[in-house]
């Protein structure tokens, strides 16, 4: 099938960060979140039970107050009496003051432990979605715009599950409350409510004004945050070329711009705070006049006044609440919403149903008219038929652009092909699983990459069943063992990012190493030897000699050594194969392969034969001539 787009495809654009803050309130988010917190039904049991004991402890408060005001200033029988009645109501309060602590710490405490776990389940969802894309996928998507999905969305959403659960449940209480007071007292609740509508209609147009502030605050730390990883990255250059004023301006330029940005938001919630608290200090006004008016006519005992305007602060407290949250809650839905349409991305390659697993490979390659496009319509292979027989060297030879590359990751399996078929020990590799074709297939790259581990681990990878022998045989066939045991503690030396505490030569090494372990029946070398020195350059050319022995190798390489002892090159020009043969039969068929040897090499041969008798000089020898010299290999 053609590698085309997905609806992911997007998020390797530019506006990524520039998109909406989100909805306050996201059902579809809300619910898949649940799926991960309602793994945890007995940690989800006791934080409801946290809870909903919280919730009706706090409620129960100003019940208790207003009933011991109540109990103490009616007249009773005896003072002896009234004081018994208060201390009966005092140790009731104290209980239920016990209680309420008791409750919420198992809230927060439950709350927590969900929260850790759910979003270690998250990130390990989203890292074995990602392990599940095929390369197509990462060809279309900036690594770093994924990586801010796994990293910073998540983060948010921790935010969210932390804080943002025990808002819910004070937004909950909201309604206990009010049902506390319409249960005490029908008319003074509707009119402490009253209110109510007043505040609605404020956020509502506050939130219209605040949510485009806070997505310019959102684009300019963006702009900020960008800019400031281009000029880290390109720090070198800049002092090179003396720009570090020029870069400091627009830094400084967007500095400020995010700044305004921050002011006017802060400005905007500034102003929505002093509103919520004028609306609860009219609502406890009403509360006093109105309630005293009934406490005066006898409608109303004192306690229940008292009570009522504790209730009136507790209603008010979680849309404060809210008010301060606001921006974090919009925040977490849209983290939430982007998390979950990356999950929902559908990797392109996938092994079929009931596939079969690769028995042991012989190495018989076989394409037969295969054809294939990066993007839908654009065809960057045509009608390939090659054959590749067990244990035959290949060399692939081309101009930049001619499907080399491309030719050796068709085999690999990194992307599957639109038209044709390519078979090994006549088994299409569509028809086997993945990981049974690649357990019996290596391929190193131009560029080396190292894991932050031990130079054991590196070489071991995913072959974890070999043992630390075989670890050593694989460096000594490639000519690593010596470096490797000059290291501080040899094998068990622990590499920094991407090895750069080793040489490029040393690293190509340890990548040759981790190839050969696990005795791979073909081999796939992607300019493998381009970017090291010549000492490592021949170090490698003659642990090739032993490597490729009894394996199928493919090799794209520069070097003439490299091209003329394979079996059979092949000539790719643009998407086809133009020629194929051995090294002198390319030569003898006087066509592209001759044309390109006769130009770029002849005379580099005729001055290397000269310069050879100079012993001492430099010269090196002539199966070392660079085919990279030339744009033509």
């Amino acid at each position: 099938m053609a590698v085309t787009p997905t609806g992911y495809g997007h998020l390797g654009g530019a506006g990524l960060d520039e998109q909406i803050l989100g909805k306050l309130y996201d059902h579809s988010v809300i619910i898949r979140l649940l799926g991960y917190v309602l793994k945890y039904k007995m940690r989800a049991g006791l934080a409801m039970i946290g809870m909903t004991g919280y919730i009706l402890t706090m409620v129960a408060q100003p019940l208790i107050i207003a009933w011991g005001i109540n109990g103490f200033i009616v007249p009773a029988e005896s003072e002896v009496s009234r004081w018994g009645s208060l201390q009966i109501v005092a140790l009731i309060f104290l209980a239920n003051a016990m209680g309420s602590m008791g409750f919420n710490f198992l809230q927060y405490s439950s709350l927590a432990r969900i929260s850790v776990n759910a979003l270690r389940d998250l990130r390990n969802d989203m890292f074995s979605h990602l392990q599940r894309q095929s390369t197509s996928f990462y060809d279309r998507n900036e690594v770093g715009r994924i990586m801010s999905r796994v990293q910073n969305d998540v983060l948010q959403l921790q935010d969210f599950l932390d804080f943002g659960l025990i808002t819910v449940g004070d937004s909950v209480m909201l309604f206990f409350i009010a049902g506390a007071m319409f249960w005490l007292n029908p008319q003074l609740a509707l009119v402490t409510l009253s209110v109510t509508p007043i505040l609605l209609a404020i956020m509502l147009t506050w939130q219209r004004y605040a949510k485009a502030t806070f997505i310019r605050v959102r684009t300019a730390i963006s702009a900020v945050n960008g800019s400031l990883q281009e000029n880290i990255s390109g720090v070198r250059v800049a002092q090179s070329m003396n720009r570090q004023s020029l870069n400091l301006h627009y830094f400084d330029r967007l500095n400020r711009d995010h700044l305004d940005a921050t002011v006017k938001a802060s400005k905007l919630s500034a102003m929505l705070m002093p509103v919520v608290e004028i609306l609860t200090v009219v609502s406890m006004g009403l509360v006093v006049v109105v309630g005293g008016i009934m406490v005066f006519d006898g409608k109303l005992e004192v306690g229940f006044l008292i009570a009522f305007l504790i209730y009136v602060q507790r209603f008010f407290e979680p849309i404060r609440q809210l008010t301060m949250e606001y921006t974090q809650f919009q925040r977490a839905m849209a983290s939430g919403a982007r998390i979950f349409e990356l999950l929902d991305v559908e990797p392109e390659m996938m092994d079929k149903p009931n596939p079969e697993e690769m028995p042991p490979i012989h190495g018989k390659i076989r394409f037969d008219k295969v054809s294939f496009s990066y993007k839908s319509g654009i065809e960057v292979l045509h009608d390939i038929n090659l054959q590749i027989a067990a244990g035959e060297s290949v060399a692939l030879v081309g101009l930049t652009g001619a499907g080399k590359s491309t030719l050796v990751s068709l085999v690999a399996r990194f992307y599957d092909i639109e038209n044709g078929r390519i078979s090994i020990d006549g088994r299409d590799i569509r028809d086997v699983t993945r990981e049974s074709l690649a357990r019996q297939m290596s391929m190193v790259l131009q560029e080396p990459f190292l894991y932050s581990t031990t130079v054991r681990e590196n070489i071991r990878y995913s072959h974890r069943d070999v043992t630390n022998e075989q670890i050593i045989t694989a460096a000594k066939a490639v000519g690593a063992h010596d470096f490797i045991m000059a290291l501080d503690n040899g094998y068990d030396t622990v590499l920094a990012q991407r090895g750069v505490n080793l040489s490029m030569g040393q690293r190509q090494l340890v990548s040759f190493a981790r190839a050969i372990v696990a005795n791979p029946r073909i081999l796939i070398l992607d300019e493998a030897t381009a970017n090291i020195d010549s000492h490592t350059e021949r170090v490698i050319q003659e642990a090739l000699i032993t490597i490729l022995q009894g394996r199928t190798s493919i090799v794209i390489a520069h070097r003439l050594s490299t091209i003329t002892s394979a079996d059979k090159i092949v000539v790719l020009e643009l998407g086809r194969i133009k020629e194929m043969g051995t090294h002198q039969e390319l030569l003898e068929l006087e066509g592209l392969y001759a044309k390109l040897y006769n130009m770029n090499f002849a005379q580099m041969i005729e001055e290397d034969q000269a310069d050879s008798s100079e012993v001492g000089k430099g010269a090196e020898p002539l199966d070392n001539i660079d085919l990279g010299r030339s744009r033509n290999f």
